[in-house]
């Protein structure tokens, strides 16, 4: 459950034939109180997560909404078309997603348009300010309520491209391979003509090793992420690799009508500020329906979180064959959802 705040809904002031952009942010309930008070006015919503632009989506059913991606919205969009900009920053994955947020409201904002942030001093809001202050020429601190502010910054001039911080958000390609997936790779058995997935594929390590290994086969890629998505298939396509497929996908939703061979993983724990079993526990449930019944499946972890509840629920065997202080490879095989062939 992603922990929420009211507080951009409370201080975010527009007109009802505004034009509001919201930033990476479509969970803040600020997107749900735009669409009910814009009449003439429209919202523009640049996410880069599309399981969050699904559940938007389902609860506003009925409202006439733009999306678009959030990751290269300067590169295919009109400068000085919105009147207010709003970012939460509990759903920036890191400080580069924030500063690349700042040189969006201030590509996008019209001359007066305001940018409104909120957020709390462990997800960077102080530095936020400094940034707003550094780049609009000032902010304001609208409240400070239970750890938590809303700034705002007014744009009064206007800003060519090399003004601003971070005009692109290509930057899993440039990701260093981490120490958890390096050791599964380093287990990881991938026969020349497997059908391979890997879920969640972030940066596309993982898929990319599976799919110099599978030449006679078929790799699938999916991440919920439109930026991981355009790098991975970026990767993809530097290598001149074949038979691989990188695809926008809600966990395996993408793909769960199709069957493979193998299936991997490096999940993330983490959901709107909060640690969560949720979303590896969703991939292996859903791994286990999607294998084929000799079908194998590779999960690496912090060797805190506790997975091997849920393995053990979906596989007939489960075992443990990599692993260090910090990390676990849980290698399950024998689906008891697997589908005959």
């Amino acid at each position: 459950m992603m922990l929420q705040s009211r507080l951009l809904s409370d201080f975010v002031q527009f007109n009802t034939t505004d034009q509001v952009l919201i930033l990476n942010s479509a969970a803040d309930p600020f997107g749900t109180l735009a669409l009910q008070r814009l009449t003439t006015g429209s919202l523009l919503i640049a996410e880069d997560n599309i399981a969050t632009l699904g559940v938007f989506k389902a609860h506003n059913a009925a409202a006439s909404v733009r999306c678009v991606a959030f990751h290269d919205y300067i590169l295919h969009h009109s400068p000085e078309t919105v009147h207010v900009a709003v970012m939460n920053l509990l759903y920036q994955p890191g400080n580069i997603w924030m500063f690349y947020g700042l040189s969006v409201a201030a590509f996008a904002l019209k001359p007066g348009g305001k940018l409104y942030v909120a957020g709390a001093k462990d997800r960077g809001i102080l530095t936020m300010a400094k940034r707003m202050q550094e780049l609009f020429g000032n902010v304001e601190t609208l409240t400070i309520s239970k750890g938590q502010r809303v700034l705002c910054s007014t744009r009064r001039q206007s800003f060519a491209l090399e003004q601003l911080p971070v005009t692109s958000l290509r930057i899993f390609a440039d990701s260093k391979l981490d120490e958890g997936t390096r050791l599964l790779l380093s287990v990881l058995d991938v026969k020349p003509t497997d059908h391979a997935l890997d879920i969640g594929c972030g940066a596309g390590f993982i898929g990319l090793h599976m799919a110099r290994l599978a030449s006679e086969g078929q790799v699938t890629m999916v991440d919920a992420s439109l930026a991981a998505v355009a790098a991975s298939q970026q990767a993809v396509e530097q290598e001149g690799l074949r038979g691989v497929n990188v695809l926008a996908s809600d966990g395996a939703q993408a793909v769960l009508d199709q069957q493979f061979d193998l299936v991997a993983t490096n999940p993330p724990f983490h959901m709107g500020g909060v640690q969560t079993l949720e979303i590896a526990e969703r991939f292996i449930r859903e791994a286990a329906q999607i294998l084929k019944p000799k079908g194998r499946f590779y999960l690496v972890a912090n060797r805190f979180l506790k997975y091997e509840p849920t393995l053990l629920a979906c596989f007939r065997d489960v075992q443990e064959i990599a692993g260090d202080s910090r990390y676990k490879v849980l290698y399950a095989t024998n689906p008891l959802a697997a589908k005959p062939r």
